[in-house]
């Protein structure tokens, strides 16, 4: 069984930082990619970072420039530094993976519980 589990989410005022972490843990063989999803209210989960074994990202538009993503291959973790935070980058932030469990199995992809960021103007 795997478990990814968020930590690092609160209220910040705009203009602030927050950094978001998340660990895998569990039956893990080998983890791809690992990345950040956000869903404001209302509104449909969307790409923030995403981040290869070797290191390659990708990042939203709307974060280019401000957010930064971080793993730790060797502890199965990912991070999300933010800064200059905007009121419209509050949302629940959630961590994902793409995880094999055996050597030769298929990847599947898993999802953390969920964050809360929240940006007061």
């Amino acid at each position: 069984q795997v478990q990814l589990v968020e930590s690092g989410g609160g209220l910040v005022q705009a203009g602030g930082s927050l950094r978001l972490s998340c660990a895998a843990s569990g039956s893990i063989f080998s983890i791809n990619s690992m990345g950040w999803y956000r869903q404001a209210p209302e509104k449909r989960r969307e790409l923030v970072a995403t981040i290869t074994s070797g290191g390659n990202t990708n990042y939203a538009d709307s974060v280019k420039d401000r957010f930064t993503i971080s793993r730790d291959n060797a502890k199965n973790t990912v991070s999300l530094q933010m800064n200059s935070l905007k009121p419209e980058d509050t949302a629940v932030y959630y961590c994902n993976a793409h995880i094999s469990v055996r050597s030769g199995s298929v990847w599947s992809n898993y999802w953390g519980q969920g964050t809360q960021v929240t940006v007061s103007s």
